[in-house]
């Protein structure tokens, strides 16, 4: 079986197509046997090789994947994901995803004791199963215009503790998610396609926006319509 990968080194890149002696193998297992018995110099990814750790996504013929998972069809094209500085072929950086985290906020940051139900843990356990793989971020067109945009799995991580009954301070999450957060989203739904954990970032956004509107905001670009000519007094 053939396929291509891009490799990259020293910010040059080049198309490389192997040829790898194996029946339905899955992307890492043809990378593997790449990096042992062909060329020692790929790089790439991998940890848990079971869809948990999130380290091995890349790019499919222009679709995000994790290569513990996909299986490999000839003349399939591997690249890294995007959105983040390539080290060398398929690694990349993904440390400016993981800092939106923070600027977000995305985590338990005002703790109040609450008492759990089986009911409190449904609301937030799909979002709980983000592996942080950036597929979504990859795939994200608002990044391409906004480097600053906070990222879908950021923002669908505010949604879980939104949601969380521990978490004391939920006004100042909705504040930070107004700018570069959920009315910056054009909504495409991509992100919810490309994710392995079957989490809907799309719909994370839309309750934060319904949230939002319970603290007072509203979507900017419709804040007024006067833009429009209408008069309020009329």
């Amino acid at each position: 079986m053939k396929f291509k990968i891009k490799r990259v080194f020293d910010k040059k890149e080049e198309i490389v197509e192997y040829e790898v002696p194996l029946k339905e193998p899955t992307l890492l297992e043809a990378l593997e046997y790449v990096k042992i018995h062909i060329d020692r110099t790929l790089s790439f990814l991998s940890g848990c090789r079971s869809e948990v750790c999130g380290s091995c996504a890349v790019l499919v013929n222009s679709r995000e994947q994790l290569s513990c998972a996909y299986k490999l069809k000839e003349g399939d094209l591997v690249e890294a994901i995007r959105h983040g500085e390539v080290i060398r072929d398929l690694i990349v950086d993904i440390q400016k995803p993981l800092l939106s985290i923070k600027r977000a906020h995305a985590f338990l940051e005002d703790f109040k004791e609450s008492k759990i139900t089986k009911e409190d843990e449904k609301k937030i356990e799909r979002q709980s199963d983000c592996i942080l793989c950036s597929s979504c971020f990859s795939v994200c067109p608002v990044l391409e215009v906004n480097e600053n945009f906070l990222g879908p799995f950021s923002l669908t991580r505010v949604y879980r503790y939104v949601n969380d009954k521990r978490e004391n301070d939920i006004k100042t999450k909705i504040d930070i998610i107004q700018k570069n957060g959920i009315w910056d989203c054009t909504l495409c739904g991509e992100c919810t396609a490309v994710c392995p954990q079957g989490i809907d970032p799309k719909n994370d956004i839309l309750m934060l926006r319904v949230k939002s509107g319970e603290f007072g905001y509203q979507d900017p670009n419709f804040s007024s319509f006067d833009n429009f000519g209408f008069n309020p007094n009329f």
